[in-house]
């Protein structure tokens, strides 16, 4: 998961939390641009600022006058919509950027596509273009199918990554060895989402910011000394790995408004 993605699951996990009245709009803010840096919405439809960049305080206020209720997010990759439900000109948007969030109102829903945002030597930020999204449901798991899929996806995936890496160089990486056992052990951020949000979410959400670490690992690595099958084993399980840990992020991020069980 990029920087982008992290924006957005930040903002969305923030603003969930507001939206239910267990944070007020400054800490959710604040904790938003402590993580992502600062941000500024630019041409929320449908209001008087469409055509003005505001900052991200105001922009969340803007929305939440014309009755904004919820915000869910969209991780998607090429050939994994994962998040969108349209139209055509807001999917591609959000899949050159692999993130997205979605501002649900009573009748319509408004995009917010994010860009990094650099200013000279010092400033780095994002940037929301706000656009019309379609008012669907996405095709999302529920967090206990992705729980269930990401435990599974990184039972495997280590299998093959621990055996390819091991037979390719007759030990395992350091960093993929240190990144795999952070896994098991509780980390400083075993919380990354905010409150209000069930317990279940923060471990899920936890354990696939910690995956997320692993694949970016994994791919920076030299596969010189890798035969064409194990690049193409360890392709795919890197593959099935992102695939799981962007579906445990989106349905954790998304699970502020499901029924308690």
């Amino acid at each position: 998961m990029n920087g982008l993605g992290s924006a957005a699951t930040s903002l969305v996990a923030w603003g969930n939390a507001w939206l239910t009245g267990h944070v007020g709009l400054d800490e959710a803010v604040d904790a938003v641009e402590k993580s992502a840096g600062p941000q500024i919405v630019r041409g929320i439809p449908g209001t008087g600022s469409a055509e003005r960049d505001l900052p991200l305080r105001a922009g969340l206020g803007e929305l939440r006058v014309a009755g904004l209720s919820g915000l869910r997010v969209a991780l998607p990759a090429p050939g994994d919509p994962l998040g969108l439900t349209g139209p055509p000109d807001f999917n591609r948007a959000a899949l050159d950027a692999r993130a997205a969030v979605i501002a649900v109102l009573p009748d319509r829903a408004v995009g917010l596509i994010p860009a990094e945002d650099r200013r000279g030597s010092s400033y780095v930020g994002v940037r929301w273009q706000a656009r019309d999204a379609a008012t669907g449901t996405p095709d999302v798991p529920s967090l206990p199918e992705a729980d269930r899929q990401l435990l599974l996806a990184m039972r495997d995936a280590t299998e093959v990554l621990l055996t390819v890496d091991d037979a390719a160089s007759g030990t395992v990486p350091p960093e993929i060895a240190d990144a795999l056992a952070d896994l098991r052990e509780p980390g400083p951020d075993d919380h990354p989402l905010a409150p209000g949000y069930p317990q279940r979410a923060h471990r899920v959400a936890a354990l696939a910011g910690r995956l997320s670490q692993v694949v970016d690992l994994a791919r920076r690595l030299d596969e010189r000394g890798l035969t064409a099958e194990q690049m193409r084993r360890r392709g795919e399980a890197l593959r099935m790995l992102d695939r799981a840990v962007r579906r445990a992020m989106v349905a954790a991020c998304n699970s502020s408004f499901d029924p308690v069980p």
